[in-house]
């Protein structure tokens, strides 16, 4: 096990160059409202050698708005991170200070930021967190769900076994689960998160920090409901509310845990259910969908 240190304290002039290496800056940008860009984020901007941007035209409008002009600006994002991140890493240590932005927020959160910090470290560079805007914990703070613990998910992936992967365990987290969403695609978030965990409480936050800034408080069946007539527009933040703890503990007891699936469904039919009523039933108290139950049911019917 190899245990490093980093010593990260910075004075005044905090992208003061090394002798030698450089730091790579990761510079929070606002997430809708310009005036939520900090004094120390333009100051970092100004100094560092290099601005390194998910999207250079984005980045563009902001370093103008301050009136920033960067001595070198680098694309790097999900598409091209493999070959920029190598270069990018090469001028640290040549000595030149790196500072990374995202399109919005923290850099590095639900972005290949995050691979670039860690190349970085593995070289031995020094990386400084520059703090500011971040949608997921600005959506929490105001939803009114317990904050005491939370878990970020940002983005489903887009294949429903995907999806059913990343959501079944969440099903028993009792603090409170936060998923990032396009405009595009919430209604069906929503639909999975209904099948994955029931009707629970959930904030779906909206345009955050922006003009049209909204919060939008119920169970997913009465956000579903309102998003039926009021059209999804902009980026949303989804705030979830985690299982109760009675909850929980209702589950822990179950009666059918010690069940097999296969038994769990033959335990409904010997009531005189059928078999595809028995099948659902068992879904409803695994808090799994029924097709999960029917292939479980094949596989086993295959082996044998």
């Amino acid at each position: 096990m190899t245990i490093s240190c980093q010593s990260s304290f910075q004075n005044n002039n905090n992208t003061h160059k090394q002798e030698s290496t450089g730091s790579l800056f990761l510079v929070a940008t606002p997430i809708g409202n310009l005036e939520d860009m900090t004094y120390r984020a333009v100051r970092t901007l100004q100094e560092c050698d290099i601005i390194a941007a998910e999207d250079t035209r984005q980045t563009r409008k902001l370093l103008s708005h301050f009136e920033i002009t960067p001595s070198m600006l680098f694309s790097y994002h999900e598409h091209n991170k493999a070959a920029s991140g190598p270069e990018l890493i090469r001028y640290i240590i040549e000595g030149k200070n790196l500072a990374l932005v995202s399109d919005a927020g923290l850099p590095a959160i639900s972005d290949p930021g995050a691979d670039l910090v860690a190349l970085a470290i593995s070289h031995g560079i020094p990386v400084i967190p520059i703090p500011g805007a971040n949608a997921a914990l600005s959506a929490l703070i105001a939803s009114g769900l317990p904050t005491t613990t939370f878990t970020f998910i940002g983005f489903l992936p887009r294949e429903r076994k995907d999806i059913r992967a990343v959501l079944s365990p969440l099903r028993s987290a009792q603090g409170t689960i936060l998923f990032y969403e396009s405009p595009h695609r919430v209604v069906k978030t929503l639909a999975h998160l209904h099948e994955a965990f029931g009707n629970r409480r959930i904030v779906l936050a909206r345009e955050l920090t922006k003009r049209y800034e909204e919060f939008l408080r119920g169970t997913i069946e009465e956000c579903t409901d309102w998003l039926a007539e009021h059209p999804p527009l902009g980026e949303y933040v989804i705030v979830v509310e985690g299982e109760s703890k009675e909850d929980a503990e209702m589950a822990e007891s179950a009666w059918w845990r010690q069940l097999s699936i296969e038994e769990h469904v033959a335990h409904y039919e010997a009531a005189d259910m059928p078999r595809k009523e028995a099948m659902k039933k068992a879904a409803s108290d695994r808090g799994v969908s029924k097709r999960d139950i029917y292939n479980a049911l094949l596989d086993k019917a295959e082996q044998q």
